[in-house]
């Protein structure tokens, strides 16, 4: 796999480029910049959503979850409907 440099994505992405901020989330999140990824997630990048979801399921963060759907990631409440469903 191909590897550009931030700068590079950044720019791209503030033109427009929807893949390019999926790779400016891919790179967030191996970097483990959860700031980052809530920054790209408010800018509209549904894969920052899916990466961010994916933490939270993990950790069971509830509030997190929420704050994720409520910031556009409609998939982040359904994964908090099931966690809440399986505490009964």
């Amino acid at each position: 796999m191909t590897t550009f440099d931030r700068e590079t994505l950044r720019a791209l992405a503030d033109d427009g480029n929807e893949r390019a901020l999926d790779r400016l989330a891919d790179l967030a999140d191996a970097r483990d910049d959860v700031p980052e990824l809530s920054d790209l997630l408010d800018e509209g990048c549904l894969h920052a959503g899916e990466l961010l979801t994916r933490r939270a399921a993990a950790a069971r963060d509830l509030p997190e979850l929420q704050r994720i759907a409520d910031a556009g990631y409609d998939e982040a409440g359904e994964v908090l409907d099931r966690l809440l469903s399986s505490a009964d």
